[in-house]
């Protein structure tokens, strides 16, 4: 009887719309009713928005320009300053000066801002022709994580071809002291900084000494931005030092390259698309006489030769500011999404390494970065997304390989440095990256950095590049790998002896089922091991 009253009651207060159980029901409809409404909208905007995303993506793959058909002197306005440093190369001044320890070789540095063609002009001076005179020659980047034993290894890795198994400061400068004992050399030394004067001279005279025993007329060329740097090599050498100063290409040459990259692969007259050259002339200003900026925006331009395209571009707020990292950060913004995800993803690699385009591209796939094409497989899809990146300045081909410009890898860095993380030496860098951070770069000699990457527990991508020989390094990797079971892109670079405990790694990272693709470089490890068969990997 009290359950047939219950019920009566409840049929009673849904008959008076007064239930709270229906009245909850009713709200929760219209809310879904109102969502469904904009739900839709915004559905519908997506799909659109994708498909133009497409849209673009199979322009870029099918229509754009080959790499090939850029412009094949990227030298403009150079060419002075080319001659000033042939004629020094060519110039017998080394004569033997008593017993003065560096008698035997002169140093030239080329000073100049970022940008200003200084690793360019290089370059083609190592290129040429003339050069061939030298017994040996070597080209080595030196960036500010200036270490000691890594340049002279570079150098001996620039001669040899392969990386010197040597661990011992006095082993490396004892190895390099009779590589150029008596011959005549050209050594190239790009990028060097200055941070603490009496340290890096310091420093500088355990790189130098083993030259000091080349053969008479032996040169070392040094790019640098800082006027500094030149002062300090003319302490280390105790003589006079030549300098070249690079400074900005006067207007109508850096049009000239601008117009160079902005109409590549274009044929066309002199008197085609005068209404572009035109709009191009009035804001040339903007690029600051930079070669590397003319490069860049000469590559944005390139994408569409319509009027409305080159205005919205030169016309933008980033090249209002008086600063080549704004002029640069605009060759990123307007990167489509498929290619933004792939050159922010290079970033995560040292200043001036050496891309190789399909390694690369193998990344890319395993991480999902490739957008499906009919007709195409996602291999070659990625190679014509990097030919783009290519034809947009923002990657140089330095012989079979590519490189990033140092001044892009650094801007760029700074720019996606929320989307893929970078741990060094300081401990505080770890304190800037979210702990859900996708991709993460690891360059440090310091153990305890490593041990830090364990928080990091939502990884898709992990570089290491680990500078030193530490006993502990395996155990601090296998703590890693337990906890980071996402990961599909695994690269580990370490450029001294691992200990024993090698084959270990190698069993914790099998555990890694997700993992797409695995690159390991170290010193003395040559074979794949049995325990890595069942993975597919690069090595």
């Amino acid at each position: 009887m009290k359950s047939m009253k219950k019920r009566l009651v409840k049929i009673g207060k849904r008959a008076l719309k007064i239930d709270p159980t229906l009245k909850r029901l009713e709200e929760a409809v219209q809310k879904l009713d109102k969502v469904s409404t904009t739900g839709v909208d915004t559905f519908l905007h997506l799909v659109k928005h994708a498909k133009k995303e497409l849209q673009k993506q199979q322009l870029e793959l099918h229509g754009a320009r080959e790499t090939g058909s850029l412009p094949k002197n990227d030298l403009i306005g150079r060419g002075k300053e080319k001659e000033l440093v042939m004629e020094w190369l060519r110039n017998p001044s080394n004569e033997p000066r008593g017993t003065d320890f560096y008698g035997k070789i002169s140093l030239l540095s080329i000073v100049g801002h970022g940008g200003m063609g200084k690793t360019t002009l290089l370059q083609h001076v190592y290129e040429d022709e003339m050069t061939k005179e030298f017994h040996l020659k070597m080209w080595v980047c030196v960036s500010n994580n200036f270490d000691v034993k890594k340049v002279i290894a570079d150098m001996l890795e620039s001669l040899e071809k392969k990386r010197p198994r040597l661990d011992s400061l006095d082993a490396l400068q004892g190895k390099l002291k009779e590589e150029v004992m008596s011959k005549r050399f050209l050594v190239v030394l790009d990028d060097v900084w200055e941070v603490e004067e009496e340290r890096d001279k310091s420093k500088w005279e355990n790189v130098l000494a083993p030259l000091a025993y080349g053969g008479f007329g032996s040169k070392i060329l040094v790019t640098t931005r800082m006027d500094a740097v030149a002062l300090m090599f003319a302490r280390v050498i105790r003589k006079k030092v030549e300098i070249v100063q690079l400074k900005g290409l006067e207007e109508d040459v850096c049009l000239q390259l601008l117009n160079s990259h902005a109409f590549a692969g274009v044929e066309n007259r002199p008197d085609d698309h005068k209404k572009l050259r035109a709009i191009a002339g009035e804001r040339v200003k903007k690029l600051l006489g930079s070669p590397l900026a003319a490069k860049v925006i000469g590559g944005v331009l390139n994408d569409n030769l319509n009027e409305g395209h080159w205005r919205t571009v030169l016309e933008s707020n980033l090249l209002d500011q008086n600063s080549i990292h704004s002029i640069l950060r605009l060759s990123y913004i307007v990167l489509p999404n498929h290619l933004r995800n792939c050159f922010a993803f290079c970033c995560m690699f040292p200043e001036d390494h050496e891309f190789d385009k399909d390694d690369l591209v193998r990344m890319w796939v395993a991480l999902g970065f490739i957008q499906p094409s009919q007709g195409m497989t996602m291999e070659d899809i990625g190679g014509r997304y990097f030919d783009v990146l290519v034809k947009k300045a923002l990657f140089d081909k330095v012989g079979d390989d590519y490189k990033m410009h140092d001044l892009i890898h650094e801007s760029a860095s700074k720019f996606f440095a929320q989307v893929c993380g970078k741990l060094l030496n300081d401990e505080e860098s770890s304190l800037k990256i979210s702990y859900t951070i996708r991709h993460l770069s690891v360059l440090t000699t310091n153990l305890e950095i490593l041990k830090k990457i364990e928080k990091f527990r939502h990884l898709h991508s992990l570089f290491l590049f680990y500078e030193d020989s530490n006993q502990d390094l395996c155990s601090a990797l296998i703590e890693l790998f337990n906890a980071s079971k996402s990961l599909r892109v695994l690269y580990i670079c370490v450029l001294y002896k691992c200990t024993d405990e090698w084959e270990m790694i190698h069993e914790e990272i099998k555990y890694l089922k997700h993992l797409r693709y695995l690159k390991i470089k170290v010193v003395d490890v040559t074979r794949l091991p049995r325990s890595l068969i069942s993975i597919t990997c690069n090595t």
